[in-house]
């Protein structure tokens, strides 16, 4: 798939169309997929806030990047869903053991993930 954007030249000085909040997301998904977690890691800001279904909750994009290395997941789309700033996700997240199926919000500012709210059972995960 070719995507065209279009280009703004000001003053000689090419400038690309800031992304949506879907694409931000979908980039940060893709590189999550890859386990490429530096560029994942680029897409989430300094303050965003992540929270799981338990209650637990993620306040720093290393914090939360560790812990995804660990799970070494991949993300099997479903549907998604954007609304300006906000995105959410239907997927099942696949990893060697398990199969669950999650859904997660996303809210984006200034080109930054600053938000995740994810629901899904954790049950299968506390086995592994």
């Amino acid at each position: 798939m070719v995507l065209i954007y279009p280009v703004l030249i000001v003053l000689g000085v090419v400038m690309e169309p800031q992304q949506s909040a879907r694409e931000i997301v979908m980039s940060y998904l893709n590189a999550m997929d890859n386990r490429d977690y530096d560029s994942a890691r680029n897409y989430l800001g300094e303050s965003v806030l992540i929270k799981g279904p338990a209650g637990e909750a993620f306040r720093s994009p290393d914090e939360f990047i560790s812990m995804m290395q660990k799970q070494r997941g991949k993300y099997d789309i479903k549907k998604i869903f954007a609304d300006g700033n906000d995105v959410c996700v239907l997927y099942d997240f696949i990893t060697q053991k398990i199969t669950s199926f999650f859904c997660s919000w996303y809210q984006v500012k200034d080109g930054k993930i600053i938000s995740i709210q994810t629901v899904f059972d954790p049950r299968p995960f506390a086995t592994t």
